[in-house]
C-alpha cells in the first residue's frame, strides 16, 4: 500500500459534526469527509461530480499532534428584512494534525499529491475562510496509513514542543478507519460522503477506531532544567 502524509495546520480550522444554522460546532480532528472535500477541490471536482464518491475508498487515518483550543465566533445574520438571527461558529485555534491517505494504487496517491500541490480550486480546512498556513507539507511512503503515522516524528509546532520540554515523549491519538486498527474497539461516525451538493448535502456512517502512541519530544531538556548550582558559593 502507498500512503500520502499531509500536515494540516492553520490559525483556524473547523470540522463540522452535527451543525445547525444557529450553532455550528467543530470536531476535535479533521473528518474524512472534510479531507475528501479538500482533495476533490484540488482535483477540480464540482460538488455534484460522481467521482467524489470514489474517494471514500481511500484508507484514512489522522494523528492529533497539537490539539486546538476552541474559539467561538458570535455573528448576527439578517436573513430577512428587519429579521435577525444570532449564530455561533466554533473553530480550532493553533491545531496541528497529520492526515494519512492510503491506496493500493500508487498512481492514485501520486495524482492526489500533485493535485494538492497544484489545486484547481481553493483549498481550505473545514470552512472556506480557513485556508492552510502556506503550502501543504506532503510526503509519500510505502506503508499503510497507521504504520506511516506511528513511525512519523512529532509534527507539533516548535513553540508547542518547547512548552512540553519537560516530557521525553508525548502521547498522541491516531483515529483511523476501523479496518486499519482491527485490534481496537470500533465506533460509528457520520463521516462518509454521500453528496456534497448544497441542495441536499448528505453523509453516511463509517466505522472508526482509536489508538494512542508515544512520540519522542525533540525539545526535551530533561535534567538541564534542574537547579544544580549552589546559590551560596559566592558569599
Amino acid at each position: 500500500m502507498t500512503t500520502l502524509i499531509i500536515r494540516l495546520t492553520a490559525p483556524l480550522q473547523s470540522y463540522g459534526d452535527e451543525a445547525t444554522f444557529a450553532r455550528r460546532t467543530t470536531g476535535d480532528y479533521p473528518s474524512k469527509s472534510a479531507v475528501i472535500g479538500m482533495v476533490a477541490a484540488a482535483l477540480g471536482y464540482h460538488r455534484d461530480d460522481p467521482q467524489i464518491l470514489k474517494l471514500n475508498q481511500l484508507h484514512f487515518a489522522v494523528r492529533v499532534d497539537q490539539p486546538g483550543t476552541i474559539l467561538t465566533d458570535y455573528q448576527t445574520v439578517e436573513w430577512r428584512r428587519n429579521t435577525r438571527k444570532v449564530t455561533y461558529r466554533d473553530y480550532l485555534q493553533d491545531a496541528v494534525f497529520v492526515v494519512a491517505l492510503g491506496s493500493d494504487d500508487r498512481q492514485v496517491v501520486e495524482r492526489i499529491k500533485n493535485a494538492l500541490k497544484h489545486p484547481r480550486f481553493q483549498l481550505f480546512l473545514g470552512r472556506r475562510s480557513n485556508v492552510p498556513a502556506g503550502a501543504l507539507d506532503l510526503t509519500v511512503v510505502d506503508s499503510d496509513p497507521v504504520s506511516a503515522l506511528e513511525s512519523l516524528k512529532w509534527q507539533a509546532s516548535k513553540w508547542y514542543q518547547k512548552r512540553k520540554r519537560k516530557l521525553a515523549d508525548v502521547a498522541v491519538e491516531i483515529i483511523a478507519d476501523a479496518h486499519l486498527l482491527p485490534e481496537s474497539r470500533s465506533t460509528m461516525v457520520r463521516d462518509r460522503v454521500v453528496s456534497f451538493d448544497q441542495r441536499h448535502r448528505q453523509h453516511g456512517y463509517r466505522p472508526i477506531a482509536v489508538k494512542r502512541v508515544r512520540l519522542k519530544n525533540p525539545s526535551f531538556q530533561g535534567n538541564e532544567m534542574a537547579t544544580n548550582h549552589d546559590i551560596m558559593k559566592f558569599l
